[in-house]
């Protein structure tokens, strides 16, 4: 993954999600509510959270409107095309190739998928010409 974007825990990764499909900037409250029935967390965890979020550089802390709003400073598709990158060139030697055999030869991915990936690869290529 690029060094300049840290890996994200599975908790801090839900608070990225509520942070960016919320489109505009929250608070820890929203953020906590969003978190029902995923995390029971009290405030003070999540206040945590939100400081290593921020110390990793991944969130901002607006504190001049008198309630802390939380934007995230990494998008979202940022984050996934360097986590894929990360995921792929460790357990596949950064070949998709690899993965893809991996995933058909354990029956993990069906025929459909494949060829749901074939269409996906031509319309790639089509749009490319």
């Amino acid at each position: 993954m690029c060094n300049a974007i840290k890996k994200l825990g599975e908790a801090e990764l839900e608070i990225m999600q509520v942070i960016w499909d919320s489109g505009y900037p929250v608070t820890s409250n929203y953020i906590l509510k969003e978190l029902q029935g995923r995390r029971k967390w009290q405030l003070s965890t999540l206040m945590t959270s939100l400081t290593r979020l921020s110390d990793k550089g991944f969130v901002n802390c607006d504190r001049s409107t008198g309630s802390n709003l939380y934007t995230s400073l990494i998008s979202e598709s940022e984050y996934k095309t360097g986590a894929s990158r990360h995921f792929l060139e460790k357990l596949y030697n950064n070949s998709i190739r690899n993965m893809v055999a991996t995933l058909y030869s354990n029956q993990t991915i069906k025929d459909s998928d494949i060829e749901e990936l074939r269409n996906f690869l031509d319309k790639l290529e089509d749009e490319q010409s």
